[in-house]
């Protein structure tokens, strides 16, 4: 492992690389090194702003693709998000190759990620409320405003022709001083249509995914993106043990809570739980006519 900086910040990667460059674009202020994606980021200060800078094709120390995989991936997303553009995806700025490099410039969002990939010990150890934690403690208008913002961006995907792929809580980012949700991490979505192709390995996280996306040859299309909405808003609205979550890394299967662990109305706890019935023919089959069903539940 070889560790360099830029600015007084310290980043680690498998083999050294100049990435120097970065400071003709402003000063970096802070590092993101343990993705399985391939890429290192950075966040990058100057006159105009704050910006993230996404680079692939460095031999990054938790990388699970090789650069160059890395660099096709990263330019595949960049036409993701000129064609998913929504008030609540993170904007592209710019896209360039320096060398053996590519790089994706976003606009900087503030706030913190729903899911903390690396700093299970630092909540630990400082004693510090992670944001997931933090957020499900918001008045239920604030989260009810932050599902409405990823049921907008959903239907947005769909109606572009794209399924969202591995869409979970670490794509979300949530501002705490303007309540303001920030959807993120898009990289893998596809355009419709989808097949399964890897089978029970398929992107995702256990804790959210469908059963179609552990079947090798299954479609994967909006219901399965009705299923993946649906298990979000139960574990928003939803009260789950350690336990619980456990099970569902062990069985594969996402498990609802009961209803007496549901904070909404009756009316809303049945859509949600038609929309993550395990036979897709039961479920919505459509974001659109999801979000319909579980507002006019919500004012039941």
């Amino acid at each position: 492992m070889i560790i360099q900086s830029i600015n007084g910040i310290s980043y680690r990667l498998r083999t050294a690389h100049d990435l120097s460059w970065l400071s003709n674009y402003g000063r970096v202020f802070s590092v993101v090194d343990e993705t399985g994606s391939g890429c290192i980021c950075f966040g990058v200060e100057k006159n105009d702003g704050r910006f993230f800078f996404k680079i692939a094709g460095a031999d990054t120390i938790e990388g699970e693709v090789s650069p160059a995989e890395s660099v096709t991936a990263l330019k595949n997303a960049v036409q993701i998000y000129r064609d998913l553009a929504h008030p609540s995806l993170i904007s592209l700025r710019d896209s360039f190759r320096h060398g053996e490099l590519y790089a994706a410039v976003f606009d900087w969002a503030d706030g913190e990620g729903l899911f903390d990939h690396w700093n299970f010990d630092k909540y630990s150890a400082e004693n510090i409320t992670p944001p997931y934690q933090r957020f499900k403690k918001l008045p239920i208008d604030k989260r009810l405003n932050a599902v409405s913002d990823i049921i907008s961006f959903l239907e947005n995907t769909a109606a572009k022709g794209y399924v969202a792929c591995d869409f979970y809580d670490g794509s979300l980012i949530y501002d705490f001083d303007r309540d303001k949700l920030t959807i993120c991490d898009i990289d893998l979505f596809r355009k419709a249509p989808v097949v399964n192709s890897v089978g029970e390995d398929y992107w995702g996280t256990k804790r959210l995914k469908a059963p179609e996306e552990y079947i090798k040859g299954a479609v994967i299309d909006e219901a399965t993106n009705v299923f993946t909405l649906g298990a979000i808003i139960f574990d928003i609205f939803g009260s789950f043990s350690d336990t619980d979550i456990a099970k569902r890394y062990e069985k594969c299967a996402f498990v609802p809570c009961s209803r007496d662990k549901w904070e909404l109305s009756d009316a809303a706890y049945k859509v949600v739980l038609r929309a993550v019935s395990h036979e897709r023919e039961q479920r919505y089959m459509s974001i659109s006519a999801f979000a319909e069903h579980f507002r006019n539940a919500l004012n039941k």
